[in-house]
């Protein structure tokens, strides 16, 4: 049992090694702003086109950076899930064929 645990921990560890090295990208209209993160879902970028950042409102730039966040969100939790799916189905042996 306890090797279990240690090899579903290590699993674990191996998983957010991966999912930090896989880069997401959420944009809003065509681009004008652009969010990179991790599949861990850590922001590590954020690009705002000049020609927009210079004729926004600031509510504008606010409401269109959290769309692009929120798409970069979705899609590292995603990948996250996927990844977590694969190890539990891993671990779990199938479970004589019922996952």
């Amino acid at each position: 049992m306890f090797d279990k645990l240690l090899e579903a921990r290590q699993k674990a560890e191996q998983i957010k090694k991966r999912l930090d090295s896989i880069a997401v990208v959420g944009e809003v209209e065509g681009g004008i702003i652009k969010v990179v993160a991790t599949a861990n879902k850590e922001v590590t970028e954020v690009s705002i086109d000049q020609v927009f950042l210079a004729n926004a409102g600031k509510e504008e730039l606010e409401e269109l950076l959290v769309v692009a966040v929120n798409n970069a969100m979705r899609q590292a939790e995603n990948i996250s899930q996927a990844e977590m799916q694969g190890v539990a189905k891993d671990m779990l042996g199938g479970l004589g064929g019922l996952l």
